[in-house]
């Protein structure tokens, strides 16, 4: 369980993260949603301490996650950043078994093989695991970013708009294969989304902000509704009903 309490940071005289308390149920996808600058890649940023807060703590299993030796934290944590820059000349292979490092130091077995194998397996990337990034689409190295973060097999992914540079079919793609990861081998997934119809469809719980502030937590049924919405971001957003699913019809909604 990852347990936030008291979030605060400020960059200059700013205050992006405003006292924010909410606990990650394990076995969950947790999306966090709100208006641009509402402080949910700033929050995540703190969770997987590549940030750290001005104010309060956060607790994996109980312990302070600064108490954690950073060894031990990237085999319970992984994250992927919203902007990842490689300067190198990488295959894919190569960037996908940077997952296993907290495991092999550099030094790959057949074991870290094998969760190698799999990662690209299941991004689809397995025809082409011997490219250079270079050559790859926008998209498909988003995919292979993710499947670096797979590979290295952690209890809590974090990832950071991992939708961005994405199509239709493969951002589909990626929420099925996040649900996967949590229903078949109990991973818990926290991720930051832009649009609120992939938080609706595919995850357990909402966490939202505005303005640095925790305006609605809770399961996803009882935030994608109208007032909520309305509450979140300004706007009304009429709801229907699909195939079991919510959907939130918001591209010619009234203000």
């Amino acid at each position: 369980m990852i347990e936030i309490k008291g979030l605060t940071k400020q960059f200059g005289k700013k205050p992006v993260v405003e006292d924010v308390s909410v606990t990650i149920e394990p076995g969950t996808i947790t999306s966090f949603i709100g208006p641009n600058g509402a402080g949910k890649s700033t929050l995540l940023s703190m969770v997987s301490r590549l940030l750290e807060a001005d104010t309060g703590e956060v607790l994996l299993d109980k312990n302070n996650i600064k108490k954690w030796k950073s060894s031990e934290f990237s085999k319970r944590v992984s994250i992927l950043k919203q902007a990842n820059f490689i300067n190198v000349r990488l295959t894919v292979r190569e960037l996908v078994s940077f997952g296993r490092y907290p495991y092999s130091r550099g030094r790959l077995k057949s074991e870290d093989e094998k969760f190698v194998d799999q990662a690209l397996e299941y991004m689809n990337l397995t025809d082409m695991q011997d490219k250079l990034l270079d050559e790859l689409s926008g998209g498909q190295k988003q995919r292979a970013f993710i499947a670096m973060v797979i590979a290295q097999d952690t209890d809590y992914i974090l990832l950071d708009e991992p939708l961005n540079n994405l199509d239709m079919k493969h951002s589909v793609q990626i929420m099925k294969i996040l649900r996967k990861l949590v229903d078949e081998l109990g991973k818990t997934v926290v991720i930051v989304l832009h649009d609120i119809n992939f938080a609706s469809v595919y995850s357990d719980r909402i966490v939202a902000l505005k303005d640095g502030k925790l305006v609605k937590n809770g399961p996803t049924h009882e935030i994608i509704n109208s007032d909520a919405l309305r509450d979140i971001y300004d706007m009304d957003i009429p709801i229907q009903e699909q195939n079991g699913c919510r959907i939130c019809v918001y591209f010619n909604s009234q203000t």
